[in-house]
């Protein structure tokens, strides 16, 4: 993996190389390149309550070659330790590339006790760092109400990613649609990217929220390059069914994403 990752509710990147003439005939010969595609855990949820072992194999038999958790809490991952998690996943045949977690502030926010606050981020990071996570995202906030709300977030969200660069973990955000309203006269997506230092936090984009929120994925690479080091390729149901996602342009537009 280069830079970033495309996951879909998975990350994909790969290529077929063709060749053709061998001594003098032609002759075409198809070479696969390693493709690296990786699921967001999120999308077996179900599965994995009723059965983790049997689903983690399953998804490496599909073809997944890593995932991205969205099960920590407290120091686990699934119920089980930092290492036992790598190791399951590992053991399968692939790899771990990242996690949704996080913790709110509290409403208001200058009520949040951020001695509790920073050593549930401390246990986490370590945590996410004995994984083996190259990301730790944040999947959701409390939609705030006002824009001093929304800077405590921005301003929040920094610390964690001072933090996360230190232990050797980028930090990022994921969205929904509801970052596609306004608060005070502000959308709010575009505030927090302008008000989040972009060497602390990344946008992990869903590319099919983006358009639910009314807005197009490329308009974002373009307006804000570099900021989209993960992206989450998604759509509705099943990729390309409800026509709804311009998955074309997103392909040919990502490498300005930073992804």
């Amino acid at each position: 993996m280069k830079k970033g990752s495309i996951l879909f509710a998975a990350i994909m990147s790969g290529m077929f190389l063709l060749s053709a003439c061998n001594q003098g005939q032609n002759k075409e010969e198809v070479t696969e390149v390693k493709k690296d595609i990786y699921l967001q855990l999120y999308s077996v949820r179900d599965d994995i309550k009723a059965d983790y072992t049997g689903t983690i194999a399953r998804v490496a038999e599909m073809g997944y070659t890593g995932v991205e958790a969205a099960g920590y809490n407290d120091g686990l991952f699934y119920d089980l330790s930092p290492a036992d998690f790598r190791k399951s996943i590992e053991d399968a045949g692939m790899e771990v590339l990242s996690s949704h977690a996080g913790r709110p502030l509290a409403e208001p926010a200058a009520d949040t006790n951020w001695e509790e606050t920073w050593a549930w981020w401390d246990t986490a990071i370590q945590a996410h760092k004995d994984a083996g996570m190259k990301y730790l995202v944040v999947a959701w906030i409390p939609t705030p109400k006002t824009l001093v709300d929304l800077q405590a977030y921005c301003d929040y969200f920094n610390q964690i990613g001072e933090k996360c660069n230190a232990a050797g973990i980028r930090f990022g955000y994921h969205n929904h649609n509801f970052e596609f309203t306004e608060v005070e006269g502000e959308l709010m997506y575009d505030y927090m990217l302008n008000n989040t230092d972009a060497d602390k936090v990344f946008y992990q984009m869903d590319v099919y929220w983006v358009g639910e929120g009314g807005k197009n994925p490329v308009d974002y690479f373009n307006n804000y390059p570099g900021r989209f080091e993960v992206l989450h390729i998604k759509d509705e149901l099943e990729l390309g069914k409800s026509g709804k996602v311009d998955f074309e342009n997103i392909y040919a537009n990502a490498e300005k994403s930073g992804a």
